[in-house]
């Protein structure tokens, strides 16, 4: 009776176990599934980047079991940062194991990508954003300006991936997931605006040239690549082009009417990779990125 009795209760807790699993996404239709899918990638970035940034190491050692095995990120390492930017990346890491989280608690999602994470990868971007080899090359983990400016790349790209997906989800469990990634992505990026607008003057050593146009052109690297247009502003524009057509300042970017700017999957593949083509892989993604979204354009057959 009592071996009965244990016998139940293991079957009972292991029907537990396997419908716990099962609800992971069972609520969410296919197409939003894919939607909340791919923004892990750039999440995954973001918390290597910003806890390497300021601790040294990575999701390795934070939280192993969101990297699922997947492999560490090449050229990541501590940065030279002030202890005021050290404490504000700090934060910007582990909100982004947060968001890591909060998306695999909702659908299955995948392993870490391969990042690169290296002087060289931020060393490439500039130049592209400058049109020629900066001398000597860009170190994104030399000090408070640098790790900011390569910081500038990052966030943003991603808000303007949620901004396009919103219309596109149907469930009220991806919605509300994508709104509260929102709007913490949206702050971090405010955050990074504001403490580089208030450098805006400063030139970035030893290139002789200001903070404000280094933002310029990584703005204007991002647009050329996503071939889709202006959806990317640095921190100052021409007055015709500011809030309501009157300023130069740019703390915030926005369209016309402030509002901000969306951008697909497609255009975001084509700026992360560096390449302006969703089927060509590199940059920051040196084999690609993953989800079914991504692996169609590489095509390989997605989760």
């Amino acid at each position: 009776m009592i071996f009965t009795y244990f016998s139940l209760l293991i079957f009972l807790f292991l029907q537990l176990l396997s419908s716990s699993g099962a609800a992971i996404g069972s609520n969410v239709p296919k197409s939003d599934v894919d939607l909340l899918e791919f923004p892990l990638n750039l999440e995954y970035m973001e918390a290597e980047f910003f806890l390497w940034g300021s601790f040294g190491y990575g999701l390795d050692s934070f939280a192993p079991e969101l990297a699922d095995g997947g492999p560490s990120p090449i050229g990541a390492r501590i940065a030279k940062l002030s202890p005021l930017i050290r404490d504000v990346i700090a934060q910007f890491g582990f909100q982004e194991v947060g968001h890591v989280r909060a998306i695999k608690n909702t659908v299955a999602g995948f392993p870490r990508p391969l990042l690169n994470l290296s002087r060289e990868a931020f060393a490439t971007v500039m130049n592209d954003a400058f049109g020629h080899q900066l001398e000597p090359p860009f170190n994104p983990y030399a000090n408070d300006i640098n790790y900011l400016l390569a910081s500038y790349v990052i966030p943003y790209v991603g808000l303007t991936g949620y901004i396009g997906a919103n219309p596109k989800l149907h469930s009220p469990t991806a919605k509300r997931l994508l709104a509260g990634l929102l709007g913490v992505e949206s702050g971090q990026d405010a955050v990074l605006r504001a403490l580089l607008y208030e450098r805006g003057r400063e030139n970035v050593e030893p290139y002789g040239i200001t903070v404000v146009e280094f933002t310029n052109r990584i703005s204007e690297l991002r647009n050329k690549l996503g071939c889709h247009g202006l959806k990317d502003e640095g921190l100052k524009v021409k007055p015709t082009v500011g809030a309501k057509g009157k300023i130069r300042g740019n703390i915030l970017a926005g369209d016309k009417y402030s509002l901000s700017y969306d951008r697909t999957p497609e255009e975001i593949l084509r700026i992360v990779y560096g390449s302006g083509n969703e089927n060509k892989p590199g940059r920051f993604y040196p084999k690609g990125a993953d989800g079914r979204i991504a692996k169609s354009y590489l095509g390989v057959e997605g989760n």
